[in-house]
C-alpha cells in the first residue's frame, strides 16, 4: 500500500490553533501502518464528546464548536478520518473500503481507551461513528445525530445519486468548493482554502473520491454490517437526539429513520437546526446546544 502524508506546511496558513495528537492505527488487509491525526481538547478526566466530520471534510468543520464544549465541561476530541485532513492518505482507491474505514475508527479507540463518550456526528461521521457505538456500546452514552444516518439498503436519493457520479466521474473535484456549495453562509477564501489544505495534489484524493460509492444502499456489500448495527440500535435506550437541518437536500427527513425506531430518542428534545449539509459551518451554537442538551442526558445517574 502506497500512502502519502500531507507535509505540515501546507497548514501552515489555515487558522486552527489547536494541538496535533497523532495515533498509528494498522491496516487489517496489508499490515501497513497508518497514521491518525486527531484533536483532543479538555480535562482528561472530563467525560468526552467525540465529534467525527464525514466527506471531504476533515476535523477544521468542529472548529467553531470545540471551545464552546469544551468550556461546558467535557473533553472534546475530533479525529480525522484515514485518507482526510492531517491523517495518512493511501493512495489507491482500491485501499478503502467502509469496513476498513471502521476497523480503523475501532482501532484508535479502543486504543486510546476512550469510554464515557457523546457522539456528535454528521455526513459520514455518522456513517461510521453510529457504527462505532453498535461495535461498542458500552462505551458511549448518548448520541446527536445531524444530516447523516444509518443507510441499510434502498434505493439512493436523487440528490445523493447525482453527487456520487460527480464524485466518481468529473475531471476536478474542487474539495473547497464542494464544501462551500454545501453550506448556506458564504464561505471565506481562507475557509475555502482551510478545506484544500489537505489535498495538495490530485493523487491525495483518492479516499474523498471514492466514499460516495460505499454508502450502502440497495445492492452494497455492507448491508448485511449496517443490518447488524441496526439490532443494536433497535434495542438502544440510552438518549440519542436528532438535530438535523432544514436546508439539506441530501438529507432531508433522514430523522425520520431514528425517532420512534431508537427507543434512546424517546423523550428528546430532537430539533430543526438553521443551514445546509455542513451545519457545523451554518449554525454551530445550534449544533453545540444539541450535544449539551443529549450529553447531559446521559451522564450517569
Amino acid at each position: 500500500m502506497k500512502v502519502l502524508r500531507t507535509p505540515d506546511e501546507a497548514f501552515a496558513a489555515v487558522d486552527f490553533a489547536f494541538a496535533p495528537h497523532y495515533f498509528e492505527v494498522q491496516d487489517a488487509a496489508s499490515g501497513t501502518p497508518l497514521r491518525l491525526h486527531y484533536i483532543d481538547e479538555g480535562p482528561r478526566d472530563a467525560p468526552i464528546v467525540l465529534m467525527m466530520h464525514g466527506e471531504p471534510t476533515w476535523c477544521y468543520l468542529y472548529r467553531h464548536m470545540i471551545g464552546p464544549v469544551v468550556v461546558a465541561g467535557y473533553r472534546v476530541i475530533a479525529p480525522d478520518l484515514i485518507g482526510f485532513g492531517k491523517s495518512d492518505k493511501p493512495a489507491a482507491k482500491a485501499d478503502y473500503s467502509y469496513a476498513a474505514h471502521v476497523a480503523w475508527m475501532l482501532h484508535w479507540l479502543e486504543g486510546l481507551d476512550l469510554k464515557d463518550i457523546t457522539l456528535a456526528c454528521q455526513d459520514w461521521g455518522s456513517l461510521i461513528g453510529l457504527r462505532l457505538v453498535a461495535a461498542a456500546p458500552e462505551r458511549f452514552r448518548a448520541v446527536a445525530l445531524s444530516n447523516g444516518g444509518l443507510p441499510e439498503g434502498g434505493p439512493a436519493p436523487r440528490a445523493f445519486a447525482i453527487w456520487r457520479a460527480f464524485s466518481k466521474w468529473s475531471p476536478v473535484f474542487p474539495i473547497g468548493k464542494i464544501i462551500a456549495k454545501g453550506t448556506k453562509r458564504a464561505l471565506s477564501a481562507e475557509e475555502i482554502a482551510a478545506y484544500d489544505a489537505p489535498f495538495p495534489d490530485p493523487s491525495y484524493k483518492a479516499g474523498a473520491r471514492i466514499f460516495p460509492s460505499f454508502v450502502p444502499f440497495e445492492g452494497n456489500p455492507a448491508v448485511p454490517d449496517q443490518k447488524a448495527a441496526w439490532q443494536v440500535f433497535d434495542a438502544w435506550d440510552k438518549p440519542f437526539l436528532c438535530a438535523f437541518s432544514d436546508g439539506d437536500p441530501i438529507t432531508r427527513t433522514g430523522e425520520t429513520r431514528f425517532i420512534g425506531r431508537v427507543p434512546g430518542t424517546a423523550g428528546q428534545a430532537h430539533r430543526t437546526l438553521k443551514g445546509g449539509h455542513f451545519i457545523q459551518e451554518d449554525d454551530p451554537e445550534g449544533f453545540v446546544a444539541a450535544i449539551l442538551d443529549v450529553a447531559a442526558k446521559g451522564a450517569p445517574q
